[in-house]
């Protein structure tokens, strides 16, 4: 065998493995981008929950309108975030927001006897279920294609082919959880097709 021979035959391995090490990539990062897309969804559903629980919860707490701001300003916050980072941290001040709401709710027992109140935290309460849920698979697909990346021979390629370390979904401490709040005697948990239950 021939010495070109055997540098030709080096070539196609070395091509064949860069190629399959680029497409690996490409399979991780597709499944990081389709991670965040499902934890987007139920981020939406929340969103679009928080100015029906804004408006009912108006009627009750006049002298709370700085809590009211408060969670109308996270919600906006959300809305100018132009990252996926940007708008991991906006949810959690969002989630923190949201959290100190319900406890003011506490104070006002006419609020915490309004069915259509009672609704939305549910409703709440569910989607934060999910989006805890989807987030720790997030976090998962993350952690697999970081490490595909900076492991050898990976960490050789990631940077030339544009593979970028991405960031984790970590929720602040005290956020990772729907707010508690007592409403007495227990309200049958809201659930749906996916098994979900809503537990505030």
């Amino acid at each position: 065998m021939s010495a070109l021979t055997i540098i030709l035959a080096l070539i196609v391995i070395l091509a064949v493995v860069v190629i399959g090490i680029y497409n690996s990539f490409v399979r991780k990062r597709n499944m990081v981008d389709n991670a965040w897309a499902q934890v987007d969804v139920q981020l939406q559903r929340r969103y679009d929950l928080i100015p029906n629980l804004v408006e009912t919860v108006k009627g009750y707490m006049a002298h709370e309108q700085g809590t009211l701001d408060a969670v109308t300003q996270a919600r906006a916050a959300v809305s100018d975030a132009k990252t996926p980072e940007a708008r991991m941290a906006a949810e959690n001040a969002l989630s923190s927001t949201l959290k100190s709401l319900f406890a003011v709710a506490e104070q006002y027992p006419d609020l915490k006897a309004s069915a259509n109140f009672l609704n939305l935290q549910n409703e709440l309460s569910a989607t934060e279920d999910k989006i805890s849920y989807m987030r720790q698979s997030f976090n998962d697909t993350v952690m697999m294609y970081n490490t595909a990346i900076q492991q050898f021979p990976g960490t050789l390629f990631a940077g030339l082919f544009g593979f970028q370390r991405r960031e984790s979904y970590d929720a602040d401490l005290g956020t990772d959880t729907a707010p508690t709040v007592g409403f007495g005697a227990p309200t049958p948990p809201a659930s749906d097709a996916s098994g979900d239950s809503a537990g505030l």
